[in-house]
This record gives structure tokens, sequence and C-alpha cells, in this order.
């Protein structure tokens, strides 16, 4: 990878509907070869789907809430069953094995306390959970999607 993958990368993450004349014209290529690096990109899984970003609020799950949970049974069997039961749960975005306190730490989306409490609901029907903390966010300071790109190689 070169700085001219990394600079059409930046700009595919900024926004992927971006004329590929203007990123061509951007990184100082013709359209043909800017063309084969993208798919290039693609075909090695760099870059690995186009996806539309929505407003959280106008869709009604404007509140999020990250959620620390912890187990007593650290098995494959109790892992198995906890990874299939929060699949099945739109409002949980993102879900991450943690190191330190906390087993799990999942970031969800609802309308309100009333939607968190069917979500938790939800949970704790699917899995037994030794104790599971939520935090509500009060406000977004950041957000991206985009990834950094200095480390790439």
């Amino acid at each position: 990878m070169d700085s001219i993958d990394r600079k059409i990368l930046a700009l595919l993450q900024q926004d992927s509907e971006t004329p590929l004349a203007v990123i061509s014209k951007q990184v100082n290529l013709s359209i043909t070869p800017c063309w084969r690096r993208i798919q290039k990109l693609r075909e090695s899984g760099v870059i690995i789907k186009h996806v539309a970003l929505c407003d959280a609020k106008k869709l009604n799950v404007g509140v999020t809430v990250f959620v620390a949970v912890r187990t007593n049974q650290h098995t494959q069997k109790w892992l198995k069953q906890f990874a299939a039961g929060v699949r099945d749960i739109p409002e949980v975005l993102e879900i991450y094995r943690m190191s330190g306190e906390f087993d799990y730490l999942m970031r969800v989306v609802v309308p309100d306390i009333a939607g968190y409490d069917a979500v938790y609901k939800k949970l704790i029907k699917e899995v037994e959970l030794y104790d599971v903390s939520s935090s509500f966010a009060m406000e977004q300071l950041k957000f991206t999607t985009a990834l950094p790109l200095e480390h790439a190689k």
C-alpha cells in the first residue's frame, strides 16, 4: 500500500459515492489506473463494503447506551449462546470481548429508557449473566467510521 492508495481510501472513507473522475483527479491518476487500484483494494479485502450512514435521531434511536457485561461462565458453550442471543437484537450495534473488569462491552441504540429496558429483557432471556452495567451517553463528542491510514502497510 502506497501513499496513493491511502489517499484513495481517505476519499472513499469520507464519501464512498465520490465519482471515480473526482478521485482520480485528486490523487493525480488517470481514471483507469485509479479504478484498478480501487478494485485491488476490494479484492484484497481492505475495502470490505459500502454502506449508508443514517442519522440515529431521525430514525428514533438517538439514545446510545454502553452496556458492560460480566459472566461467571467462561465456556465455549456460554459464548456461543451469548453471541447467538445478541446477534438477533438489532439495537445492539457492536460487541467486544474485553480484558479488564468487564468481559464484554456493547454499544446499543434505543429511542429511550423504556427501549433500553426492552433490550435488557431480551438479553437476560437469552443467556445467564453475572452482572450488567449500563451507561447512557450524555453527549457525542466525536463520531467517525474513518479508520486512520498512517499505519497501513
